[in-house]
């Protein structure tokens, strides 16, 4: 990956090669921090850029309210430690750019939000909970074909985990990224997370037998049943209870799962849009399914958090308890 400009941290470290300063002095520096260290705030300093880039906002100079919503919707999926790590990754940067004092992340509101966060979620926080391929059948089973919100809110909750998307991504959909073929659809995704150059990135939603729990055949009860044209996929509705032309919010599909969730008897706490991305790469793992398979579909372009979904779908693959007890039978 090409080096950004604006990363400063590793620039000063070479710098210092061509000071005035002697080898021990440079050795002192250069013990501060390791390479390892160096490369992992370049990651953490990359992944606020490509979300500042997706919400059209700067990184440098940033505001603190941008800093405190990246850090909100890191809540999402991301550990407090992690949160803490990709704040001092950015607040190291502005330090070794000369920017100690226009430093977003010194300010109070920064800090609040940190500590609320703690609190909130405490320090042992490991992101959303995944939903299941059978939570989604038990949520699925409680709608209403013949209530418009109802075929909406299915759409939503097969296609977000066919798709493995994430909640901006659900809620950034219009009717022009879709195309249907055969074999099922294919999604174009304009605008992500992973995808700096905007190239835009395809997934594929093949049909499945059960037409009750296909996320294709879900999508195309929703643009026949509202019916829609063109524009935004997901709407919310009137007061009349027809759609509006108004895109559906990140945040409402968040709190559309959190719903569902509740409806099934979870802690809708524990839960939200995340939980469905999650629950299908932990599920494609109890599949067996390779990790550069999931990777595919998931998009994620470091195999650190797939890696981390398969352990967690292994935990009952081959457990000792489930061995020793099933021959006792």
């Amino acid at each position: 990956m090409k080096e950004r400009e604006d990363f400063y941290i590793r620039k000063n470290y070479l710098k210092q090669e061509d000071s005035a300063l002697s080898d021990k002095s440079l050795q002192s520096i250069s013990n501060t921090k390791s390479e390892n260290t160096i490369n992992a705030y370049e990651s953490d300093w990359n992944d606020f850029c490509d979300w500042c880039k997706f919400h059209q906002a700067q990184p440098m100079p940033a505001t603190p309210e941008v800093i405190v919503n990246y850090i909100n919707d890191l809540a999402d999926y991301a550990t407090v430690s992690t949160i803490r790590r990709r704040i001092s990754a950015i607040s190291e940067n502005y330090n070794a750019a000369g920017l100690a004092e226009q430093n977003p992340c010194r300010r109070w509101i920064v800090r609040e939000t940190l500590i609320g966060l703690s609190r909130r979620k405490g320090v042992a926080q490991k992101g959303k909970t995944p939903i299941y391929w059978d939570d989604l059948e038990k949520m699925i089973s409680l709608l209403n074909p013949d209530k418009l919100s109802d075929v909406r809110d299915k759409a939503i909750l097969l296609l977000g985990f066919m798709g493995a998307f994430r909640r901006s991504e659900l809620s950034g959909l219009d009717l022009k990224d879709l195309s249907f073929l055969p074999q099922g659809m294919v999604i174009t995704i304009t605008h992500s997370k992973t995808d700096q150059a905007s190239a835009g990135q395809q997934i594929g939603i093949p049909y499945i037998e059960n037409k009750g729990m296909c996320a294709v055949t879900a999508v195309k009860e929703w643009l026949r049943a509202a019916p829609i044209t063109d524009g935004p996929l997901f709407r919310s509705f009137l007061k009349n209870g027809r759609p509006s032309s108004r895109r559906l919010s990140d945040k409402s599909i968040n709190l559309i799962i959190k719903k569902y969730a509740g409806l099934i008897g979870l802690n809708p706490d524990l839960y939200g849009a995340h939980s469905l991305r999650h629950g299908f790469a932990t599920s494609a793992a109890l599949f067996g399914i390779e990790e550069r398979i999931i990777m595919k579909q998931t998009r994620h372009r470091s195999v650190e958090m797939v890696r981390h979904y398969i352990n967690e779908g292994n935990l009952f693959v081959n457990n000792p308890i489930s061995m020793m007890f099933s021959r006792s039978k």
